[in-house]
Parts: structure tokens; C-alpha cells; sequence
């Protein structure tokens, strides 16, 4: 589960395309993810399988899981989750 790895069918040429940031990377999935849940204190913790990271912000793709949660990337490199894709590409456009 852990490392650095790109979504199958997708290059990092085409996530940076896609969702305009250049400077998009890819980063280890081996950190806290946490899906920040309504009313407060409904908090779901999420196990990444891929992170791409978007200057302070994440996409995160969990395991066992289709959709993609964008996040926030904290000082201490856990993430934060409020907004949930049903795909990729559809996650990159909202970047």
C-alpha cells in the first residue's frame, strides 16, 4: 500500500495537462488520510493507495475505493478530505 505510483492510464505529462498545474507530483501514499465528515465528528479515516499532490493540495485515491477525495496537504503530511469525484479527470477539472 504504500510508495509512489500513478494512476493506471495516466501519465504525470497528462495529470499536469489535465489539470493545469505543472508542478504536479506524485506523492507516497504511506501518510494519514482522513475524510473530514458531516456533522462534525462523523470523520472517516481513508487508506491511500495513490496521492498526487497539487501545490498544498491533494487527490487521493483509496484503496478499495473508485473515487477520488481532494484534500488539503497538512505540515505533518497527513491530508484532509471535503470533496469527493467519481473520476480522475473529473477531480483534476475541479483542482
Amino acid at each position: 500500500m504504500t510508495g509512489e505510483q500513478l494512476p493506471a492510464g495516466w501519465t504525470l505529462e497528462e495529470i499536469r495537462s489535465v489539470s493545469g498545474d505543472r508542478d504536479a507530483t506524485v506523492l507516497d501514499s504511506d501518510r494519514r488520510v482522513t475524510w473530514l465528515g458531516w456533522p462534525v465528528g462523523e470523520d472517516e479515516r481513508l487508506f491511500p493507495e495513490i496521492v498526487l499532490g497539487f501545490h498544498g493540495l491533494c487527490l487521493v485515491k483509496p484503496v478499495d475505493d473508485d473515487d477520488w477525495y481532494m484534500g488539503s496537504l497538512n505540515d505533518d503530511g497527513s491530508v484532509d478530505c471535503w470533496c469527493a469525484y467519481a473520476d480522475l479527470h473529473e477531480a483534476l477539472r475541479g483542482l
